[in-house]
């Protein structure tokens, strides 16, 4: 018989920062090759990247405990190349070096002299590790709600989503003038909720409609049982609808001196605060609410 690993909040954690650094990076790449006078928001990314990321992984080793007693383990996962894991790791550590090393030239007033292949290279790299985290879960076959191939790709719109929001937010707080200027950039990060509620829909009917009871198991704590509240309020309407409705708002029935004033800046700063708290919520739920099959050892 095997037995599946069951995670909680501080993986939950782990795959909420991993995605939202890798989805930071992107987003800096991108203004680095679209906008580079947005120096300073390129810099927020280069910067909320390594961190994030980082601080994930020390949760990750923190809830390996098992690791630390034999750290021979941690070695271990890159002899594997069929493994998702051990991809898992090759992407994080070739990552994590090149999101440090840009980050520190950044830092040391070279950000324009980092090689555009540098900054493509860490950018391919972040969305691996955002598609890394749904595939990870995938890992446990034995619960519909992970094994499904949607939940990759909900992962990678949520860590791009959540990405961008980060530095959007610090970009508010830091560079207003900046902020102001990437018009398209907003409206792109506008579309990425819609999307997102459009992919959980999608997976929690495909995961209903599993042969095993299981499924629509996990589905139902969602929608009806224990993690129904967290669900609808915490992620549904904080994570998706809230910031949905004052984007739309801001970015198209607002006259661009509303958009460009305080207010404005304040209802967008409010709207990405929500995103993250929704893309937090959302790994924690899809942990909390999986529900393994059920499996009958016949006595012989």
């Amino acid at each position: 018989m095997t037995f599946e690993p069951v995670w909680g909040v501080i993986i939950g954690l782990y795959l909420f920062l991993a995605g939202l650094g890798g989805g930071a990076y992107a987003a800096s790449a991108y203004l680095r090759l679209k906008m580079p006078d947005c120096v300073h928001m390129i810099r927020y990314g280069r910067v909320i990247a390594p961190v994030c990321v980082i601080v994930g992984l020390v949760l990750l080793m923190v809830d390996a405990t098992a690791g630390f007693h034999n750290p021979l383990r941690f070695a271990l996962l890159l002899t594997n190349f069929g493994s998702v894991m051990t991809w898992g790791v090759v992407f994080l550590a070739l990552f994590v070096v090149i999101a440090l090393v840009v980050a520190v030239m950044d830092l040391l007033g070279r950000g324009l002299k980092v090689p555009v292949w540098l900054d493509v290279a860490g950018a391919v790299l972040g969305i691996c590790v955002c598609v890394y985290t749904g595939c990870l879960l995938g890992v446990a076959k034995t619960f519909p709600l992970w094994n499904n191939a949607l939940l990759p790709v909900l992962f990678l719109v949520s860590a791009v989503s959540t990405g961008m929001s980060a530095v959007l937010l610090a970009a508010i707080v830091g560079a207003p003038r900046e902020f102001d200027r990437v018009t398209g950039f907003k409206k792109f990060h506008f579309f990425l909720p819609v999307a997102e509620l459009f992919l959980v829909a999608s997976l929690l009917f495909v995961t209903a409609s599993n042969a095993e009871s299981a499924g629509a198991a996990s589905v139902a704590n969602l929608m009806s049982g224990n993690c129904a509240v967290a669900f609808w309020l915490v992620f549904i309407l904080i994570g998706l609808i809230v910031p949905t409705v004052i984007e739309w708002r801001v970015l198209f029935f607002s006259s661009v001196k509303e958009e460009e004033s305080p207010g404005g800046h304040l209802a967008s700063g409010v709207s990405d605060v929500c995103i993250l708290i929704g893309g937090c919520a959302l790994r924690l739920l899809v942990l909390a609410a999986a529900m393994p099959i059920t499996i009958v050892q016949p006595w012989i």
